[in-house]
């Protein structure tokens, strides 16, 4: 599954899309250079149960890691898999 990635001026998301329909988003604000701010993440009932929304939230930490941001989880569902994987994703949370 392809994640891709999109950004216009402070506004960007990551998505999956497949025949040109949108099955999933995660989208976010940027603060200047180096905070995002994740405020929604939705996923198709097509998708659901296949760790869709767990691989957004992992491709934003990713690239929040290669361009030294953090991130600021107010989306509900992102905020509960920084909870879970708080090892994992700890170097990038804005506390």
């Amino acid at each position: 599954m392809l994640i891709q990635q999109k950004q216009e001026g402070t506004k960007g998301s990551f998505y999956v899309e497949e025949a040109g329909k949108l099955l999933a988003e995660m989208t976010y604000s940027m603060t200047g250079n180096d905070l995002m701010i994740i405020d929604h993440t939705e996923v198709s009932d097509e998708l659901r149960g296949k760790n869709v929304g767990y691989q957004l939230v992992h491709t934003a930490v990713e690239y929040a890691r290669a361009n030294a941001m953090k991130i600021l989880p107010l989306c509900p569902f992102a905020h509960s898999v920084f909870r879970k994987k708080a090892d994992e994703f700890g170097d990038v949370l804005r506390k």
